[in-house]
């Protein structure tokens, strides 16, 4: 029998701001008001729990996600700052020469018990088995999923690993400039044990729809029969942009063969300002630990930040949570969910975003 302290309670959501006058691409964390994941309380104040000294100097789109056999708890952000002069990216921020010519590294953050963190890494997502490197631009909008049979009996690291997932231009391996114009964002995978360049290679071309292709969020349901089902939000970028959700039941389902459902597109157009599905980006999935209850958060642009779509049955997709009692903190932007324990629940209460 669990322990109540062992027990569901709470939830931590992870994410940067998106202050059109200002520098905020850092780490930001709220805690839910208790077990009720519609109603969010920034921790520190509202002030950044986390910042990095690398790279660009700046990170977006962080995503939390726990090692269920260690308990280790990652996150993985994209190594990009937008505001370096001091505006937001709505305010004519060159897009094509950061996905093109940008970071190919995530920043790295892990933890045993969330409120204390190990310094920033980084990790190469361009970085193949055999050593060379795939021609990508920038690397971003990190997700993983813990796979707990990745790898065959008798593995010497043991069978499970993370599959990552996130989005980049990729060019030819001849062509080391990146001028190639035609190229455009697919979402790749990758699969390493802890997010470090040692454990890291790089698997291929995830999603690739003919057109850029962003922003995927994923989550896993056992039905009734055991099946695991697979789902993913993902942002098409192309002639009809718009978010989408499809599924699969494959075990292996990072392989390029797998078959998809598509089971709802235009997700959230009506959160936005003029009606127009592409007007949505960042979506976020996540379950309800108490009830048969999904989200899925998805960011109004340029900087409105996440409005919730909840769904009894993802199956059937998703709808509006129109509630007064949802609260989230304005331009609360692109980031992740991780389901709690009491324990954790009230240490992170009691710490309120002081790492020491």
């Amino acid at each position: 029998m669990e322990s109540k302290e062992s027990q569901p309670f709470g939830y931590l959501l992870v994410h940067f701001i998106e202050d059109p006058n200002a520098y905020a691409e850092r780490i930001y964390l709220d805690l839910s008001d208790g077990d009720n994941p519609e109603h969010w309380n920034p921790l520190n104040g509202g002030k950044p729990i986390l910042t990095s000294p690398l790279g660009t100097r700046g990170v977006r789109d962080p995503y939390l996600v726990r090692n269920p056999q260690t308990g280790k708890v990652y996150i993985l952000a994209t190594d990009l700052m937008v505001f370096s002069d001091g505006h937001g990216s709505d305010s004519g921020a060159d897009w094509y020469k950061f996905s093109h010519h940008g970071s190919t590294n995530l920043i790295i953050w892990e933890s045993d018990d969330l409120v204390h963190w190990s310094a920033p890494r980084m990790l190469d997502m361009s970085k193949r088995a055999d050593g060379t490197h795939a021609q990508l631009g920038m690397a971003w909008a990190p997700e993983a999923l813990w796979v707990p049979d990745y790898y065959p009996e008798g593995h010497a690291g043991g069978r499970g690993a993370f599959v990552v997932y996130w989005s980049s231009t990729l060019f030819s391996d001849d062509d080391v400039d990146h001028t190639n114009p035609d190229v455009y964002d697919r979402v790749m995978w990758g699969v390493t044990t802890d997010f470090t360049n040692e454990t890291f290679s790089f698997g291929g071309v995830f999603i690739d729809r003919g057109h850029p292709t962003i922003d995927t969020t994923m989550l896993q349901r056992t039905l009734p029969d055991g099946t695991v089902r697979t789902y993913r939000a993902t942002k098409g970028n192309g002639p009809q942009a718009n978010i989408w959700l499809d599924a699969t039941d494959a075990v292996q389902w990072w392989k390029p063969e797998t078959e998809w459902t598509v089971l709802q597109e235009n997700i959230g157009v009506d959160w936005t300002e003029n009606g127009h599905p592409g007007g949505v980006e960042g979506p976020a999935l996540f379950a309800s630990h108490s009830e048969d209850k999904w989200y899925l958060y998805v960011d109004v642009i340029p900087s409105i930040g996440y409005r919730p779509m909840v769904s009894s049955d993802p199956d059937r997709g998703f709808d509006y949570l129109r509630s007064t009692d949802f609260f989230m903190a304005p331009h609360t932007k692109h980031g992740g969910v991780l389901s709690l324990t009491r324990a954790e629940y009230e240490r992170l209460s009691k710490a309120d975003g002081n790492i020491g």
